[in-house]
């Protein structure tokens, strides 16, 4: 009997190489989604009630989860934190208890925001005390100990822990890395003062990327169904490509092979007074996952670059 898995938040952008990856694996891949869902591809529902989640189970029956959905705006669950909490873990811990109540193996796409960041500390093991400095990091951590707790007795569920992504887009605004490429564009008047963060240290990690891990931890896991609950349940992925947001934006000026006269440095760190605090470095340590015999090696950051950015370069 084929598999069904079934992908929250398909129309994203992590979503959507999940739905192609375990399409091309030769699985029936049902996507949700909401105010871009595609029926019968993708299927509406309001993962904030729980009713149309269980109607989504009902209907799609599936043996597999990776729920992606999330709000992943730092500054908007600081904005709006109780519509924050019900998308990042009621309705994470709704999914979960779906999933161990109808033996479905389940994947939590979590962030290097559960840890502090703070200079000296990185890299983070799996296992490593959680910290978040934002209402965004604490809402996703109570949405992994949410994973944990319903699942504990099957051993059904998994947290992913991610760092930022990038990779194909339909808007360059669907990525924290991408949409960088906007702020190169304009960073070519030269008084345009594009103040752009050099301080904080990322690792971006390309979705074709996550979703192939996505893809192994599921063959890994179910293979050794018998054996879930002595099989690690925090799992960490991410490029070791390290770079600040204004090295990133120079990365991608030598793709395009444009100068930067209207970007400005901004070394000053976080502003004490702003209401979202972001961590200094949370390089999450894939020791776990290369234990279990996973691949983690990544594409390369500018050669992804050259290869999407191709029909830009002069």
């Amino acid at each position: 009997m084929t598999s069904v898995v079934l992908i929250t938040g398909a129309s994203g952008l992590l979503g959507r190489q999940l739905f192609n990856i375990f399409q091309r694996s030769g699985v029936l891949v049902v996507g949700q989604g909401f105010s871009r869902a595609a029926p019968p591809t993708i299927l509406k529902a309001d993962l904030e009630k729980t009713e149309e989640i269980k109607g989504l189970f009902d209907e799609v029956k599936p043996q597999i989860v990776v729920h992606c959905a999330a709000n992943r705006f730092p500054d908007l669950c600081d904005k709006h934190p109780e519509q924050a909490r019900k998308v990042n873990v009621d309705a994470t811990r709704a999914l979960a208890e779906e999933c161990a109540a109808r033996g479905a193996f389940l994947i939590y796409i979590s962030t290097d925001y559960v840890f502090p960041g703070v200079e000296g500390e990185a890299p983070y093991e799996a296992d490593a005390e959680t910290k978040p400095p934002n209402l965004y990091g604490e809402l996703k951590r109570d949405g992994e100990l949410a994973v944990l707790e319903a699942t504990k007795d099957t051993g059904l569920g998994v947290v992913l822990r991610v760092p930022v992504l990038y990779g194909t887009a339909k808007s360059n605004s669907e990525s924290a890395v991408n949409t960088l490429v906007d702020a190169v564009m304009k960073a070519q008047d030269a008084d345009a003062g594009v103040k752009m963060d050099d301080w904080a240290q990322r690792y971006p990690t390309n979705t074709e990327d996550v979703a192939r891990v996505c893809r192994d931890i599921v063959i890994k896991y179910i293979k050794e169904k018998q054996h879930l609950k002595e099989l690690p349940h925090i799992l960490q992925f991410s490029s070791e490509d390290r770079m600040t947001k204004y090295e990133i934006c120079e990365k991608l000026a030598q793709v395009l092979g444009f100068p930067l006269p209207g970007m400005i440095r901004n070394k000053e760190g976080n502003d004490p007074n702003s209401s979202v605090q972001r961590p200094y470095d949370t390089h999450l340590s894939t020791k776990t996952l290369k234990d279990l015999g996973i691949d983690v090696r990544t594409v390369d950051f500018v050669t992804w670059w050259r290869r999407e950015l191709g029909a830009y370069r002069k």
